[in-house]
């Protein structure tokens, strides 16, 4: 269980503290955030989120984005269900062992199709994990995928499955792991935010990321050798979270105020931002002479071995994490995406 000093814990409340003087009126929220302010999170999705916070409640409740982040990226569930921050967002990946249960939406072929699979991993959350022990504590406002990860080189075209074998990747969870290991990949696990020294000090040779994340972590000069997998290679799962009992403080007005933002909508609000992002990310890594190459058709049937493999293996870790039926969960995310986004995702597995 992840802990926190005192001097961390005071410092959060000199500052909420502050900003409630300044704003004696109304309730101020803070909200922990880990990217850097120039980061389309960050202008594109979290401000946004604030102004409507702010819009819907005419003003009695006002969300506060701190000016640096209260602990690493993995700790940012931990941040707000201890109240330590009131909101936090996040990568379910960080923390694998507590969301078993959100393995199958990382598997690949989850589709590229970002605002389709954040609604569908919404209404999967809704009818499967809402009731889930992993989630007491906060209030859930919305979940979210990146539209596919794909593979990342420094030096190599990566399209065989010969091409992997003893490469050092960077990646986020167990089913990145997973998936590099049976490979024959050799798996280095950091958050997307240490990709750049790791990069630079040949830690590894290359990264695990959206085509976006090459790009707006700074990694263009680093990664020029970039493998896709049309319904992806890999995908990540997020959330956007409140500490449950400062929910549960606000006035009901403003409680259902903000119920009409959240959930599906806030989740569609996500990846549409990745929607935008992915593709202009390619066209600009593509103009600036990167090598963008299609996985072969046999790297491509490698990893749909491992597939189900990794699916088998996951319904049991499923049930044991408390899910009744991981296999209909599954199927009710796929068909879901599907219904959402018919095109992009004609071939996602089941």
């Amino acid at each position: 269980m992840i802990t926190f000093t005192k001097s961390m814990l005071k410092g959060a409340v000199a500052a909420t503290a502050m900003m409630a003087g300044t704003m004696a009126s109304s309730e101020t929220l803070t909200m922990s955030s880990w990217v850097p302010p120039t980061h389309f999170i960050h202008t594109d999705f979290l401000v946004p989120f604030t102004e409507r916070v702010a819009e819907v409640t005419e003003g009695r409740v006002n969300v506060v984005i701190l000016p640096a982040p209260l602990a690493s990226p993995p700790q940012h569930w931990e941040l707000a269900r201890n109240g330590v921050a009131d909101i936090t967002w996040g990568n379910f990946t960080y923390e694998p062992e507590r969301f078993v249960s959100m393995w199958f939406a990382e598997f690949p072929n989850a589709g590229t199709d970002a605002e389709a699979q954040s609604r569908a991993l919404w209404q999967t959350y809704e009818a499967y994990l809402a009731d889930n022990a992993a989630f007491d504590g906060v209030k859930m406002l919305a979940v979210g995928m990146f539209g596919g990860g794909q593979l990342h080189h420094g030096s190599e075209t990566i399209t065989s499955p010969e091409d992997v074998a003893n490469v050092k990747f960077r990646m986020g969870g167990p089913i990145q792991e997973q998936l590099l290991t049976s490979l024959g990949a050799v798996p280095v696990a950091a958050p997307a935010t240490k990709a750049y020294e790791m990069l630079e000090s040949g830690v590894i040779d290359g990264s695990l990321h959206t085509m976006e994340s090459v790009v707006n972590f700074r990694l263009e000069d680093s990664l020029e050798h970039h493998t896709i997998f049309p319904n992806g290679f890999y995908d990540a799962t997020f959330f956007v979270i409140m500490n449950g009992a400062k929910w549960d403080g606000l006035a009901d007005e403003d409680r259902a105020a903000i119920e009409e933002i959240i959930g599906e909508e806030l989740s569609a609000a996500w990846g549409k931002n990745f929607d935008l992002q992915n593709p202009a990310a390619t066209e600009k890594l593509g103009a600036a002479g990167h090598e963008i190459v299609e996985a072969s058709p046999e790297l491509i049937a490698a990893v749909d071995t491992i597939y189900d493999t990794m699916v088998a293996d996951w319904v049991e870790a499923a049930k044991a994490a408390g899910v009744e039926d991981p296999q209909a969960m599954l199927t009710f995310y796929n068909d879901t995406y599907k219904a959402l986004a018919p095109q992009s995702a004609a071939t996602v597995s089941q």
